[in-house]
């Protein structure tokens, strides 16, 4: 059993309006709606899973979408940019798919070794589609005309947006176990080897930043993934001695968490892979039905008066 950090486990973000939130991921961008549920602390509220067919640790995108909620600010102490890995060759399949959807993309550029396609979603979430060169052997999830030549395979990475990386660079070193990998200007680029996708985290300094604002088209938190519980509760032990104050064990139905704020002001998230996303609704059926934490199951007809009706 792998006791480190074995990546990332999921990004979380806000959103706007529900049902363009979903329209984009499912049907511009070709994620599956792995899980259709509510916000633990607002039951009023959505939350959606995005990732491939199972929704491995990885490639799972959750989204927050709150209605009238203005559009935030990205800045530091945020997470500012989720990539994609993508295969060889596929960018330009994606830029003709944006044009035709409207979408806001720039030039691609290269990054470290990698063709990057940079894009926003509707709400203004900064993404990127990366074409790399390392090994991904991960199962994309296919629809109608966007198939697995082309469909993104998971997280290729996160950018982290801060006035000073040392305090940060040291939690991702000394407590996960990652390793700088690479420097190219003002991005470092840590990895793990303990996994062979969604294991890089890039750190962007920018001392004369400005502070980020959470709202619709910025990121919540950033979570990393552990192989269960009782490696979660280790970890914990070390990040309390490390000085960080972190929260207890809770249970998120598909999977255990711990939050805590890192030095440079985001929020983190260690996550397990038990029980997973079928632990109450069978694989070929993911994301069909809403389902909602046991504490709201009996006020099931009260929620579902007051979220947005989807279509």
């Amino acid at each position: 059993m792998n006791n480190n950090i074995l990546g990332l486990h999921h990004i979380t973000a806000i959103a706007g309006d529900a049902q363009q939130n979903l329209d984009f991921y499912t049907k511009v961008l070709g994620q599956r709606l792995v899980k259709k549920t509510v916000n633990f602390d607002d039951p009023g509220t959505y939350h959606f899973y995005f990732g491939n067919e199972q929704g491995t640790p990885g490639t799972i995108l959750t989204f927050f979408p709150w209605q009238n909620i203005g559009k935030g600010k990205s800045g530091t102490g945020m997470a500012t940019e989720i990539s994609y890995t993508v295969p060889t060759g596929s960018l330009d399949f994606w830029k003709a798919r944006f044009q035709q959807f409207n979408v806001p993309f720039e030039e691609t550029i290269e990054r470290l070794g990698d063709k990057v396609l940079r894009f926003t979603d509707p709400d203004g979430l900064q993404l990127s589609f990366v074409e790399t060169p390392a090994t991904d052997s991960r199962l994309p999830w296919e629809t109608a005309d966007i198939k697995k030549d082309v469909a993104t395979k998971g997280f290729h990475s996160t950018t982290l947006t801060l006035k000073n990386i040392d305090a940060t660079a040291k939690v991702l070193t000394d407590l996960f176990g990652y390793t700088l990998l690479a420097q190219e200007g003002n991005r470092y680029r840590f990895g793990t080897t303990t996994v062979e996708s969604a294991n890089i985290i890039d750190l962007l300094a920018t001392p004369d930043g400005d502070r980020g604002h959470n709202a619709a088209g910025t990121n919540h938190h950033v979570a990393f993934r552990v192989a269960n519980d009782d490696i979660q509760m280790a970890l914990r032990e070390k990040i309390v001695a490390a000085g960080h104050h972190i929260t207890p064990k809770i249970d998120r139905d598909y999977f255990y968490s711990l939050y805590f704020r890192e030095p440079g002001g985001v929020l983190f998230e260690i996550a397990t892979d038990n029980p997973g996303f079928t632990v109450d609704e069978p694989l070929n059926e993911l994301g069909q039905g809403l389902r909602l934490p046991k504490q709201y199951e009996p006020h099931r007809k009260e929620i579902e008066g007051v979220l947005p009706v989807l279509k």
